[in-house]
């Protein structure tokens, strides 16, 4: 065995490392596969990978399904990753998003049912508001919390919050 030898086989990726890679695609295979059509139109794929996607639904057994999935991972290493992973980072950011907009809005249910001046705040920073709808659900989620009943009054001042914030 020659110097170069040695140097191109230390170059070259372990067995194991080609294993780690191929299941790592089969998993992103599986990841578009789970989503919705409309979801996975986002992607630049292939005829031939939305094709195999389309496939997989109509098989049912196990083994079949294993070998059907290496043919997704295989499939995978032609397609455009980091135009995938792209849109898989901006789907993550959109969600990121719209949990923390919820996260406001239910500190906003909060405040209102919790503080008196939170009213105020609320209207001056979403002004076409109901108002008498707000206001009587405050007063009737603050009475079911005060009694210990269930948060039906909390609820509705939520999705009336959400509606108002149009999210």
């Amino acid at each position: 065995m020659t110097q170069d030898d040695v140097s191109s086989a230390d170059e070259r990726p372990s067995k194991s490392q080609l294993k780690r890679e191929m299941h790592a695609l089969q998993e992103l295979g599986e990841r578009l596969i789970a989503m919705r059509e409309a979801e996975r139109a986002r992607f630049p794929l292939s005829d031939d990978l939305l094709a195999a996607i389309e496939e997989t639904g109509r098989i049912r057994a196990r083994e079949a399904r294993r070998r059907h999935m290496q043919y997704v991972g295989k499939l995978m290493r032609r397609e455009d990753l980091e135009g995938i992973q792209a849109v898989f980072d901006e789907m993550d950011r959109e969600q990121l998003r719209r949990d923390h907009a919820f996260h406001r809005l239910e500190q906003w249910r909060d405040r209102l049912v919790e503080e008196d001046g939170a009213l105020e705040a609320f209207i001056a920073e979403y002004p076409d508001v109901d108002r008498q709808a707000l206001r009587q659900l405050i007063r009737n989620a603050r009475r079911e919390r005060d009694q210990g009943k269930p948060p039906t009054n909390a609820r509705r001042l939520f999705k009336l919050i959400r509606e108002t914030a149009e999210l």
